[in-house]
């Protein structure tokens, strides 16, 4: 399992409208999990960064609503970033995927999916615990 590679936009469906355009998800059919707790992340102080973590179990996936933002992801070996500025599409972060958000733009918004209610057990928010956790080591 390469937690990286699991890391990947996905494009969402997009009806295009002169009215305006629809786009919609369901989970476990666009998304690959079943939606158990939506957040989201807005007024995000200039320079300022979100979300520096991994989650055990729960699996996320991140829509920029509005305006734009980067996802840096980490598996202790391995880095990506990506860069979120579409609202058709989002970023599939699966258990165990360490993340750091930044860059945010002026009045972006970042829509946040997840496959478990909110449990602060699931999360390492510790690098070092989470370094050792990826490398077999009891936490």
């Amino acid at each position: 399992m390469n937690i990286i590679n699991e890391c990947k936009i996905i494009e969402l469906p997009k009806i295009n409208d002169p009215r305006g355009n629809l786009t919609f998800l369901e989970g476990g059919k666009h998304i690959p999990f079943a939606v158990k707790r939506v957040f989201y992340l807005y007024d995000v102080p200039g320079g300022a960064d979100r979300a520096g973590h991994a989650l055990k179990k729960c699996h996320q996936f991140l829509i920029a609503m509005s305006g734009s933002f980067d996802v840096s992801v980490y598996d202790g070996k391995e880095k990506k970033k990506f860069h979120l500025n579409r609202s058709y599409h989002g970023l599939h972060l699966p258990p165990m995927a360490w993340r750091e958000i930044d860059n945010f733009s002026s009045g972006s918004v970042c829509l946040a999916l997840a496959s478990e209610g909110y449990d602060e057990k699931d999360y390492y928010r510790d690098y070092k615990d989470y370094l050792r956790a990826m490398s077999g080591e009891d936490v």
